[in-house]
């Protein structure tokens, strides 16, 4: 079943323009995109299988702190990567 998605004329822009450079179809890169992302009980659960296996093979129990300051950095390093695709003038980047 089709449906319809509303978003600004922006946003239709933009996915339009990577659809097109990626050679694909906007529905196709949302289709994959989709696929793709995971959702938050998804991610709580490979965040789960993440720690079992950390414990099991390497004796390592990561802690709710432990994985807070392990998101901080993964936060602050996610920024700094956009910053610098911005500063160098790559475009607007999410």
């Amino acid at each position: 079943m089709d449906t319809t998605i509303k978003v600004d004329s922006r946003t239709r822009d933009r996915l339009a323009a990577v659809a097109q450079a990626q050679g694909t179809t906007m529905r196709s890169l949302l289709a994959e995109f989709a696929e793709s992302t995971l959702t938050p009980e998804e991610l709580k659960e490979r965040a789960e299988r993440t720690r079992a296996f950390l414990e099991t093979e390497f004796g390592h129990r990561v802690d709710d702190a432990e994985s807070g300051h392990l998101r901080a950095r993964m936060r602050a390093a996610q920024t700094a990567h956009r910053d610098a695709l911005r500063a160098a003038g790559i475009g607007d980047v999410a």
